[in-house]
């Protein structure tokens, strides 16, 4: 028998946070597990024992998580901590490893919160030691006040990218150049939702005042960049691109990568629920109706940016939403108490929304930058490269699921979470087709790598 509780929250971001510290005021037994020690996510990354510094460092965005994750703490929702959820079932199991220990607990509903992850970057000599994301660096600055020992070089696009570098200089860090993809089509692209983006206004006030700062510590900045490549031998020694009709070489040691983030779909499609190929986003994303009910799987909601990408705030209010939908589908709330819950959430979503159009086009990830060369490693695991996987697609390979059998593509360690993407746009390109058409991988529990010796150790309920 597993132990059963009225909701599991998988994720303790902004908007698993969110439901469960709704859900839990509302009486709801709630259990939520994650892989950290303390509540945040990734966008607020060991908030709850940030200093004042860490704080003052990387800015209001991050430090508006110490709120949401006291309100989390304050609750009575059951925090399972260094939580590795690596199976969902439709009937509501989630199975976990914690602290070296299987064990499982059922949901009258589970809600997903998993986020988002990085888009791959697959360049020539992005694999090479000394290039990192800009996530991933963040991810230091955040968890331990990590900083580069020597001028990195930013490349790439996106809110992120700016974002990074902007905490770099409140935290004294030297940049070398920021290396800017966006080109001026992108600009005219994005201005059909200029208008729209306006209603955001809050958002658009607070990325004109970060590149302001950037200009004014005059860091090396390139527009419009392209034939970006990484050169070294045993690690980075330049990134070489072309800007301004020159071809330009930087010497340094560290890159750090980024082109937008996307959902993070592997527990969702491991539940072999309907997908839909998003063209403003060029990433996957679940089927679920408005307030995160997936389409395909009863007991299971989703919320934040694993539905699509909205940031942070976004996140919040959706993980409110979720919490609320479950609620209601369990008779734990009535709908004369919910209606205007929901009604007033959704109102104060749009505005987080609205930005989406203009930002999508404005930082579209270029083909060149998504869709890489033959001699380019796109499965880091396994090591194989775009090249193989076009052979593979001319000896009669359809999709990404067939990479596996042509050449063991996608069954490494992150069973596929890294590649995916760029598998699916490869052979999409190779077969004039569509993403839609071409699909993705089919993923299997372990969602994450379990060893036998933790399987063997399973036992019912959540850990105390």
């Amino acid at each position: 028998m597993h132990k059963e509780v009225d909701i599991v929250v998988i994720g303790a971001g902004p908007s698993g946070m969110a439901a469960a510290t709704l859900a839990a005021q509302q009486g709801a037994s709630v259990a939520l597990l994650d892989e950290q020690d303390g509540a945040g996510g990734q966008i607020w990354r060991s908030i709850t024992v940030a200093s004042d510094a860490r704080l003052h460092t990387l800015g209001p965005d991050y430090a508006a998580g110490v709120e949401h994750a006291r309100a989390f703490s304050e609750s009575d929702a059951q925090h399972l901590r260094r939580t590795t959820a690596w199976q969902v079932t439709h009937d509501g199991v989630v199975n976990y490893i914690q602290d070296g220990t299987s064990a499982s607990v059922r949901g009258k509903r589970v809600i997903l919160c998993s986020g988002a992850m990085e888009r791959p970057f697959p360049i020539p000599g992005w694999t090479l030691p000394g290039v990192m994301t800009a996530g991933a660096a963040q991810i230091l600055l955040k968890s331990a006040d990590t900083v580069p020992t020597e001028p990195a070089v930013l490349a790439g696009c996106g809110p992120l990218l700016y974002l990074l570098a902007w905490q770099y200089v409140r935290a004294g860090v030297p940049i070398a150049a920021i290396i800017d993809t966006t080109r001026a089509d992108d600009y005219r692209r994005a201005l059909p939702y200029l208008a729209q983006a306006l209603g955001a206004w809050p958002y658009m006030k607070k990325g004109v005042a970060l590149l302001r700062v950037l200009r004014q510590k005059r860091i090396p900045f390139f527009k419009g960049a392209t034939e970006l490549r990484v050169d070294g031998d045993e690690r980075v020694r330049a990134i070489s691109f072309t800007s301004g009709g020159k071809v330009r070489r930087i010497e340094t040691g560290l890159v750090l990568l980024h082109q937008g983030v996307v959902p993070n779909t592997q527990f969702t499609w491991s539940l072999r629920v309907e997908h839909t190929w998003d063209t403003a986003q060029l990433c996957w994303r679940p089927n679920a109706d408005e307030l995160g009910r997936l389409e395909g799987a009863e007991r299971v909601l989703i919320a934040g940016d694993g539905r699509g990408i909205g940031g942070a705030g976004a996140a919040t209010i959706q993980g409110r939403l979720a919490a609320l939908a479950a609620l209601l589908d369990l008779g734990l709330m009535t709908g004369a108490k919910a209606s205007p819950l929901i009604s007033a959430a959704r109102s104060e979503l749009q505005p987080h929304m609205r930005i989406r159009p203009f930002l999508d086009a404005l930082y579209r990830p270029k083909d060149a930058n998504r869709i890489p060369a033959d001699d380019v490693i796109v499965c880091r695991c396994e090591e194989v490269t775009a090249g193989a996987i076009r052979g593979f697609v001319e000896m009669g390979c359809t999709g990404p699921n067939q990479t596996k059998s042509f050449g063991r593509c996608g069954m490494g360690p992150c069973q596929g979470r890294l590649c995916g993407l760029t598998v699916t746009e490869i052979i999409a390109a190779a077969r004039h087709t569509t993403p839609d058409e071409v699909g993705y991988y089919r993923i299997r529990p372990p969602i994450k790598p379990i060893t036998l010796a933790e399987l063997s150790t399973a036992h019912d309920g959540p850990a105390s």
